[in-house]
């Protein structure tokens, strides 16, 4: 029986038979004894203190007197004066304007009108020699692609300078 403690102890035993051990347990007292002793040695050996008698007890008290909370209480929101009291001004503050554009004293004379100003004649820069060359290889960074990408340019708006 001892042999196959420690093997359960070293996980070095199946799944059915570690639960047929583990079984026979609950019925010998001299194995659940070595058992126990197994597992202080382990203890000791680990470093790790072992619990004084009637431990799991006094944890169970303690924790069957605790309260038992189910539910926190609601916490109750500030009430936010400032806030309450601007957006009433600026509500009133519109009402009052909307009021006042409807409502208030019209001018008589009607607006002048604008006059149309004379078309003038644009001034056209002339582009350097390379711009065609240019344009067209960097087309593909514009936002408007509209040269196909293998035309080529055969002609040239040449524009005099005005003096």
């Amino acid at each position: 029986m001892k042999d196959r403690l420690s093997q359960l102890m070293d996980g070095e035993l199946d799944d059915k038979s570690a639960s047929e051990l583990i079984a026979k347990l609950s019925h010998d007292s001299e194995g659940a004894e070595t058992w126990r002793a197994y597992h202080l040695i382990g203890d000791l050996m680990r470093g790790t203190a072992p619990l004084t008698a009637g431990f799991s007890a006094r944890v169970t008290w303690k924790l069957a007197d605790a309260p038992t909370v189910l539910a926190p209480g609601r916490i109750k929101p500030q009430p936010r004066q400032w806030f309450t009291l601007s957006a009433a001004a600026a509500s009133l503050a519109a009402v009052a304007f909307v009021g006042w554009m409807a409502f208030g004293p019209q001018p008589q004379t009607p607006a002048p009108v604008a006059q149309a100003q004379p078309e003038a004649k644009p001034n056209v820069v002339p582009l350097p020699p390379a711009a065609n060359d240019y344009l067209l290889a960097h087309q593909g960074f514009s936002p408007r692609v509209f040269i196909a990408p293998y035309v080529r340019t055969v002609s040239e708006q040449v524009v005099e300078p005005r003096k």
